[in-house]
């Protein structure tokens, strides 16, 4: 009977969503794993999208302070990891810098930024989060690795919606990066240790390419747009190109358009020039 009791409990631990870590280190961390339960913390990650994210002071890999406010102007991924995780938590920043890079090809490499915050306050410092960066191959990825003190990791982090509780294993938490807009406000978030590659460029694309800039002059907002239609996500190489069949439907669209409206002015000015001239010759 325990054996079937092992095998039942071994089996359902396999089942568990992808969306869910809990197989590293004891570490400390916010709460029991009896409080963790994965559709709560789904419907607490979901609430906090439209949410005006506060100004926190955090660390880098580097000692610097960072103010979250150091973000504002372009679009901001913002993933959360603790760094004792042997398993999930790295391949999950192996998939991101994976997408990231295929975002920045499509959007611009400085068209938005990037973060990893450590949320286990007491072990993630400044020299983990660089160790971490090495072993993940991101070191030189241009990620901000960042830190904090329990009392702001956790008021971030709730203002994220983002839930963790410690287990014996380590911690049990949802795996999610947050898209942040220029403004500093929550856009989406997005799941999985592995994800789609659309899930994560979609949303920068639209914060990216479809929303007009401060200062930005008609002549980029409409390059903008012309990049936005055309930019096209190719599922045979699980990347993003220019597809210049879409910019050239624009271009004849907007040619037919023209030519149309240039022919009705046409139109009307003769239309009116006779008129002139039969109400000359009454």
């Amino acid at each position: 009977m325990r054996h079937l009791v092992a095998l039942l409990l071994l089996a359902l631990s396999a089942a568990l969503p992808q969306f869910v870590s809990g197989d590293e280190s004891e570490t400390g961390g916010a709460g029991s794993v009896k409080n963790f339960q994965y559709k709560t913390a789904l419907q607490s990650s979901q609430s906090a999208i439209g949410r005006a994210l506060g100004d926190y002071i955090l660390t880098d890999q580097h000692g610097r302070s960072v103010k979250f406010s150091d973000f504002r102007g372009k679009p901001l991924v913002l993933s959360l990891v603790y760094t004792s995780c042997y398993h999930i938590c790295p391949m999950t920043t192996r998939n991101l810098h994976k997408v990231v890079e295929k975002a920045r090809t499509a959007l611009g490499g400085d068209s938005f930024s990037v973060a990893i915050l450590g949320f286990d306050a007491q072990h993630d410092t400044p020299q983990a989060m660089l160790s971490y960066a090495r072993k993940q191959g991101i070191e030189n990825a241009a990620f901000h690795l960042l830190s904090a003190d329990s009392d702001t990791v956790n008021a971030l982090t709730k203002q994220l919606g983002f839930q963790f509780f410690t287990s014996p294993n380590g911690f049990d938490h949802i795996v999610q990066a947050s898209v942040i807009d220029a403004e500093g406000v929550l856009y989406t978030q997005v799941y999985g240790e592995v994800f789609e590659t659309p899930l994560l460029v979609e949303p920068l694309k639209d914060l990216v390419l479809d929303r007009p800039k401060p200062g930005q002059t008609f002549l980029d907002e409409l390059v903008n747009k012309v990049r936005f239609f055309c930019t096209a996500y190719d599922p045979s190489r699980d990347g993003y190109q220019f597809d210049y069949s879409l910019f050239i439907g624009l271009t004849i669209g907007a040619f037919i358009i023209l030519s149309g409206l240039l022919f009705v002015l046409l139109e009307l000015l003769k239309r009116s020039r006779l008129d002139r001239d039969r109400h000359m010759q009454r």
